[in-house]
């Protein structure tokens, strides 16, 4: 991954220049000692000394690679990219840093799963260098990888939209079920409705029945009763007959005194 380490650096000093050389010269030990910290897979201390070593010289290309490389180690791919897109882009970065820089950018990229940003960065790295067998795999590998992310947001949608409209028929199939359920109620009430009201009904005739039974058992009167009344008929109509003939009697005397004259 770190191509730093096999890159040779031809450093120009000026005449004149002294304390820029001893700054460089400061940077480079840090930049050893990070070096040696990262070969021990120990990637944070690495870490500490390449930034010290562009404290120390913030131009110095080889500290800002390396400093990438022990970040990107630490999986803190969005933290190595600034680094790595600085040195590709950069318009004053010398030729060597630039294929690498666009190799390891891609790679950061290929680890967010940003796989088109990560086919366009190698496409730059193999501009610079087309000898990049890494650069060509990882090219193939990431167009790949682009493929089949397509193909599972593709899949993604149409399942999503699948789930949304086995939603909606659920939603439809329960709210179906639901005015189903109150309609079976509704009937079942009313059917509840039309017994009570039909044995109400019954009910009320099996009492005015019962009431017309109990009127006729209160009219009928006992044969000694009958006889009874049918007796108290006949002597009232012999005293009728007997105040009938008095008073005839009474009429006939009393035209008798009459003088005709």
């Amino acid at each position: 991954m770190r191509k730093g380490a096999n890159i040779k650096i031809v450093l120009i000093l000026l005449l004149g220049l002294i304390s820029a050389g001893v700054s460089a010269q400061s940077a480079k030990t840090l930049v050893r000692r990070g070096n040696k910290l990262y070969d021990a897979k120990k990637f944070s201390k690495a870490e500490v000394q390449y930034r010290k070593a562009q404290a120390r010289d913030p131009k110095y290309e080889k500290s800002i690679f390396n400093l990438g490389d022990a970040v990107y180690q630490q999986k803190n791919f969005k933290g190595a990219e600034k680094y790595f897109q600085k040195l590709a882009q950069g318009t004053k970065t010398p030729p060597q840093y630039q294929a690498p820089s666009w190799y390891n950018l891609g790679n950061t990229f290929m680890s967010q799963k940003q796989y088109e940003k990560s086919i366009a960065s190698y496409i730059q790295a193999l501009r610079k260098d087309p000898t990049n067998m890494d650069a060509k795999y990882n090219l193939t590998y990431a167009r790949k990888m682009l493929k089949k992310q397509k193909q599972q947001k593709k899949k993604q949608k149409q399942n999503k939209k699948k789930n949304q409209q086995n939603k909606k028929n659920q939603n439809k199939k329960d709210q179906n079920k639901k005015n189903q359920n109150k309609k079976d109620q509704n009937k079942k009430n009313q059917n509840k409705k039309d017994q009570n009201k039909k044995n109400q009904q019954k009910q009320d005739q099996q009492n005015k029945q019962q009431k017309n039974k109990s009127g006729r058992k209160k009219q009928q009167i006992s044969p000694q009763e009958a006889q009874r009344i049918l007796n108290a008929l006949k002597n009232n109509e012999k005293n009728t007959l007997k105040k009938l003939e008095k008073a005839k009697a009474k009429a006939v005397k009393a035209n008798a005194n009459v003088i005709n004259w």
